[in-house]
């Protein structure tokens, strides 16, 4: 095999807790499972503390928000309009590839890598493949129409022979899918929209085909895969006008939602929503992560996500039926659950043109991590967060934008690193360490994540913190870990530069 053509068939076929190699961070997220967890142990408990910085990489071009992939010793990292490869020894540059462009540049979370191959989003919304080993450019095909306010800040997901494309977008106008594309040609295979056209199944759920061409739910969040059921797992974006729910009365399928997608067919398989009728902007796009475990009593194959909404959910991933449904902070939007485990939302809650008081928790796009040993769910949340909130309108009475209102936050709540039992839904431990970096967890018992300008390394079980690291900033993006050369390497980025930590040399 060639240096670039072991990962295709390795991705057709890797079991959920393995990747590539245990020394390799092949995907955005680890691998299919979504968990953020390694299996490498030379840094555990014991030596942690030692860490020291072995390079950095600053490219001069903005924050870096993507996730790295490494793979054959090559790291390959982003920012919108351009991709970098970097000696993941040494962070020597390997080359750039840039592509201006208009559009939305509030991220670009990273790549994806099929073959010899290298793929990512951009602004104006084109899927660009680019050769692994050079940087050239071998295609671009648009995946929608920059013009609508569509933009991809997501890199596709690697499903056998199919790059799965989410979409981002804000405009009052547009409305989410998924798209499965030939990794070689560009071509479009099939494409799921994530609201349905007037009259397919989940439009009973809008008010008319006027509301639905307005519908939302953008694909923002790389999903999960199941090789064995062949399920693609995605969570959908909010429905449009976002505040202002008068004007779309009902459940709003399928946004807020997650979604079981069949990977060569592109149909529905399931859905379940954590947020229906959503007036707050609470999507459902957080990471997807799938478990394979215990639940009372019975070994299960599951999925969970920590949602905005601040509701923690534990779903049987083959069927999509609810197991589990527990709230991770304080709220008052919601009444309770119906009978499939969602919450229900409390009329009274909705936002007034004179304002609503609104009490909640929740999290964001930022990645949570699961460690099969402890059975924790890590997340950075933010819980008990009071605002109010005002329905607003345009000269002509309609809703404003694509919010239709707006939030003024009155403070109070805390943000935390919560450890959540996912047999329970219960908070095992929670420590001051919210932020929007990510965490990383290992098979020795370590999570890695950031908090308020420094990087930190925490025991799994307790919470404990066995490192920090003065990062002098905010961490930007979440830690991966991969080993070469016999070293374990740690690495994050700090705004616009690439850190990258190891232990010292024995003597």
């Amino acid at each position: 095999m060639t240096r670039f053509g072991v990962i295709a068939g390795f991705l057709a076929i890797v079991p959920l807790a393995q990747t590539q190699s245990p020394g390799e961070w092949p995907t955005l997220n680890g691998d299919y499972s979504s968990r953020r967890h390694s299996p490498l142990t030379q840094i555990n408990k014991s030596n942690v503390g030692q860490l020291t910085q072995a390079w950095k990489f600053r490219p001069n071009a903005g924050v870096i928000k993507g996730t790295p992939l490494m793979v054959n010793g090559v790291l390959y990292l982003t920012v919108p309009d351009h991709v970098w490869a970097v000696d993941a020894a040494t962070g020597r540059e390997l080359w750039h590839f840039n592509r201006p462009s208009r559009g939305d540049r509030i991220a670009n979370r990273g790549v994806a890598m099929y073959k010899k191959w290298i793929y990512f989003g951009t602004p104006d919304a084109f899927l660009v493949c680019l050769r692994a080993d050079t940087g050239e450019k071998v295609w671009e095909a648009p995946m929608a129409d920059v013009h609508f306010g569509y933009y991809m800040s997501l890199p596709p997901l690697v499903v056998k022979d199919k790059l799965i494309v989410g979409i981002s977008g804000d405009a009052a106008d547009v409305t989410g899918f998924l798209k499965a594309v030939d990794p070689v040609t560009g071509n479009v295979l099939w494409t799921w929209n994530s609201v349905p056209k007037w009259g397919e199944p989940g439009s009973e759920t809008w008010p008319s085909a006027e509301a639905l061409a307005h519908g939302g739910a953008m694909t923002w969040v790389q999903g999960s895969y199941d090789p064995d059921l062949n399920l693609i797992y995605w969570g959908t974006g909010n429905p449009h006008p976002v505040m202002n729910g008068a004007e779309r009365p009902g459940a709003n399928l399928y946004t807020c939602s997650i979604v079981a997608i069949n990977a060569d067919t592109g149909k529905l398989v399931w859905y379940f929503q954590p947020s229906p009728h959503d007036t707050y902007d609470r999507d459902a796009t957080e990471s997807v992560v799938l478990i394979d475990g215990v639940f009372r009593g019975r070994q299960r194959k599951m999925l969970a996500q920590a949602s905005r909404n601040g509701y923690f959910f534990l779903l049987d991933r083959k069927t999509g039926e609810h197991l589990r449904t527990t709230p991770f902070g304080p709220q008052n939007w919601s009444l309770g659950l119906n009978r499939r485990g969602e919450p229900i939302p409390d009329p009274k809650k909705d936002p007034r043109p004179d304002g609503t008081l609104f009490l909640g928790s929740g999290t964001n796009w930022y990645t949570p991590a699961f460690n099969p040993a402890t059975g924790l769910f890590y997340v950075n949340a933010a819980q008990g967060v009071w605002s109010l909130t005002y329905l607003s309108a345009g000269i002509e009475g309609e809703p404003e934008d694509h919010q239709g209102g707006r939030e003024a936050p009155l403070g109070g709540g805390e943000s935390s690193l919560l450890a959540i039992d996912y047999q329970t839904g219960g908070v095992r431990w929670k420590l001051g360490y919210g932020n929007a970096a990510g965490i990383l967890t290992t098979a020795s018992g370590l999570v890695f994540t950031a908090n308020s300008g420094y990087l930190v390394g925490l025991d799994a079980e307790n919470g404990k913190t066995l490192w920090k690291q003065n990062a002098g900033g905010p961490a930007s993006n979440a830690p991966i870990t991969y080993q070469l050369g016999g070293k374990q390497f740690v690495v994050v980025s700090v705004r616009d530069t690439l850190y990258a930590f190891v232990l010292p040399a024995k003597p």
